[in-house]
């Protein structure tokens, strides 16, 4: 039974702490799109998204005024593109990706997320041909976003992926330069890709999914910041306890707005990620809540200390809120998305070696990360190889968006707009891994992955 104390906290919420429902994303299988005509295929994948999504945006919109609940973007995450590329190996998968603009231009989404490749035991028929077109493919296409995952526990590091990924980032980047690099802004790299994540770009609607649903992402790290600075002095584990039930307030508001979309869609409802995704905006900073539970900025020692605290007890209070907890879930910190982090990172304070100890206990891992444009395509490679390290031996979900900033040294800027934000150029380490990336095949599995 809701009350006059809960509908005002709610709506202080959103006027002044920055809450909002990021994305209802709706995942549409396309497995029966597959034909070995490429201009055929693309024709079916066109229709099937326009006819699945045709409401989409127009329900989030309902939605929003219905309940007076900001609804950032409305996305789309379709099967990994790889796999209809495999069934016409002469066509050029690019007009797969032109397909999906054309669709996403239709339905009037944000951003489109599949052109993906799942790629961590090996390369199948179609993963090659598409993974090699990402960097065309970006360019080509605005809302279009793509992924590949080179590693899982169950299966180790395909290390000959890490070392294509490599080249195809800085490829991306290269294809546009003149837009700020943006190509490598939409491409993650994976270890443990989920297949219900509604977060772009690595958004895929994976094989075990059924042929449409919808999925919602919940953020609020300004929520939490303004709850734990009303506590300046309560020992760690009462603030965990404090994060815990604001937490559980921000996922039911996303298992109330994802139950509706899905009645209003005729669709099944997947999952409520509940992810603390922040913005360039002042107050919906992750860093932010780090410095509110004492550090005097993000980055110093005590900061993965710091977030291990927080993204637990987040997890912890949105599995009480819904019984569809999925995606990642957790607590984002993507450099270029962050004002706190932007401002710790120009500080100094933090560097990319504390950014990668903090992907050990954070949702995902090194996210929109700006690296200088003459970093090599091994170094990249090795970045990547040391992330998807951690998410295998910790069986955790890691991902990777890195940005090289074609032209630009530390400390310049890059400004990409919008979510996505500007992010200051990172230093990086420059003694080489080329000779460790050059022997590729696969570091096997850890111990731990044999459960069975």
């Amino acid at each position: 039974m809701l009350n006059t104390v809960d509908i005002l906290e709610t709506i202080h919420m959103i006027q002044d702490e920055c809450l909002d429902i990021r994305t209802i994303t709706m995942g549409i299988s396309l497995l029966d799109c597959i034909d070995p005509d490429i201009d055929s295929a693309c024709r079916k994948v066109y229709d099937k998204i326009t006819s699945r999504a045709e409401h989409l945006v127009r329900t989030g919109e309902q939605i929003e005024k219905e309940y007076g609940i900001p609804i950032v973007h409305k996305r789309i995450s379709v099967t990994p593109a790889a796999m209809l590329a495999a069934a016409c190996p002469q066509g050029d998968p690019v007009k797969l990706a032109h397909a999906l603009q054309r669709a996403a231009d239709t339905c009037g989404v944000n951003f489109l997320g599949g052109y993906s490749a799942l790629v961590h035991k090996g390369f199948s028929a179609g993963d090659l041909a598409l993974i090699r077109s990402i960097p065309q493919a970006l360019a080509e296409t605005g809302n279009v976003c793509a992924s590949v995952n080179i590693g899982s526990t169950r299966s180790g590091i395909n290390m000959d992926a890490a070392a294509l990924m490599g080249q195809i980032v800085c490829e991306a980047a290269q294809a546009t330069a003149d837009r700020q690099c943006i190509g490598p802004a939409k491409l993650v790299v994976f270890c443990n890709a989920v297949e219900d994540n509604p977060f772009m770009a690595g958004a895929f609607h994976g094989v075990g999914e059924p042929d449409c649903e919808i999925h919602v992402g919940v953020s609020g790290p300004g929520v939490v910041r303004a709850a734990i600075e009303k506590y300046p002095d309560a020992p760690l584990d009462e603030l965990a306890d404090v994060i815990k039930k604001t937490a559980f307030k921000i996922t039911r508001m996303g298992q109330l707005v994802g139950a509706r979309a899905s009645r209003m869609l005729g669709v099944p409802f997947g999952i409520v990620d509940l992810s603390l995704a922040p913005t360039p905006a002042v107050g919906d900073s992750v860093a932010h809540i780090l410095e509110g539970m004492g550090l005097e900025q993000c980055g110093t020692h005590g900061t993965t200390a710091a977030l291990a605290l927080l993204n637990d007890a987040v997890k912890k209070g949105g599995v009480m809120a819904s019984s569809n907890v999925g995606g990642l879930s957790g607590a984002f910190i993507p450099v270029s998305e962050d004002a706190g982090m932007i401002a710790a990172a120009q500080a100094g304070t933090l560097c990319l070696e504390k950014l990668e100890a903090m992907t050990a206990v954070c949702s995902v891992g090194l996210d929109m990360i700006v690296v200088p444009g003459d970093i090599t395509p091994e170094t990249v490679s090795a970045i990547l190889a040391d992330e998807a390290a951690i998410g295998m031996v910790n069986n955790k979900t890691t991902a990777v968006r890195l940005i090289p900033a074609i032209g630009k040294k530390e400390g310049d800027m890059l400004e990409f707009g919008g979510l996505l934000g500007s992010g200051p150029v990172m230093p990086i380490g420059r003694k080489s891994a080329a000779k460790f990336i050059s022997r590729g095949g696969r570091i096997p599995a850890p111990m731990h992955s044999i459960k069975n």
